[in-house]
């Protein structure tokens, strides 16, 4: 029998303060992992910590601003002192401007591309040895619908995402002949604060739903089963992979 489980294995979700970050630390907390949800706001970061608790999990706050790429070191070592090394890295955080062609700037195409592409692996990098050490270990990346297909005002953060899945293909290849598997995952639309603006819009939301295979949009829940599947040792021989979990978004 396959074992789903993460009793023993430490894991650090970035982004988990809200939307899909933190439903994944609560699922990998739910299947027994002790979790370090990162983000960089402590009161939400805190609530989410002591809800893990309450329904008997362990869990650790770590409040912190990935956009600085020099303290990603700093920022790794500390993920490890509540609960020791970090078997599992989830990179949930990201940023969608959602400008329009014209209106992108430096600025805000390097805040996306660095938060969304260059900390994933930045981040995972920092944490590879470690991993490599104990010869298991595992990279859970967010790709999107972004990754494959283009949408408006989506140029920046389509771009990160594609990034994403051919990043995710170069991490499993350099990594995982050390026991380290590097996967992503790719949602449709779910209700996040990055997608507000399209649940914003009823009409939108209605069209959205419509594409789909199943007939609805995500719900957080729908996150729980792919997220323990690919952070467990059942998952031990996938690796490369940027799976869909779109209700069929993408099949149509």
């Amino acid at each position: 029998m396959a074992d789903f489980r993460l009793d023993g294995k430490v894991a650090l979700v970035t982004g988990a303060s809200s939307g899909i970050g933190r439903r994944q630390a609560l699922a990998l907390a739910s299947a027994g992992a002790a979790v370090v949800l990162l983000g960089r706001r402590a009161e939400q970061l805190d609530a989410a910590v002591a809800e893990i608790a309450a329904a008997g999990g362990r869990a650790a706050p770590l409040a912190a601003d990935l956009g600085d790429r020099q303290r990603l070191a700093q920022i790794a070592a500390a993920a490890g002192e509540a609960f020791g090394a970090v078997d599992i890295l989830i990179n949930a955080a990201g940023v969608n401007l959602r400008q329009p062609a014209e209106e992108i700037t430096l600025q805000s195409w390097d805040a996306t591309l660095n938060l969304n592409l260059a900390v994933p692996f930045f981040l995972a990098r920092e944490l590879e040895p470690a991993m490599r050490q104990r010869g298991w270990g595992r990279v859970i990346n967010l790709a999107s619908l972004q990754s494959s297909r283009a949408f408006a005002n989506g140029l920046a953060y389509g771009a990160s995402k594609g990034g994403i899945a051919q990043l995710t293909r170069a991490m499993a290849e350099a990594w995982s002949r050390h026991g380290i598997a590097c996967n992503a995952i790719a949602p449709g639309f779910f209700p996040t604060e990055l997608t507000a603006p399209v649940y914003g819009q009823p009409e939108l939301l209605d069209k959205l739903a419509a594409q789909t295979a199943i007939g609805r949009n995500g719900e957080l829940a729908d996150l729980d089963g792919l997220t323990v599947f690919l952070a467990s040792p059942a998952a031990d021989y996938i690796t490369g992979q940027v799976i869909a979990l779109d209700g069929g978004f993408t099949a149509k």
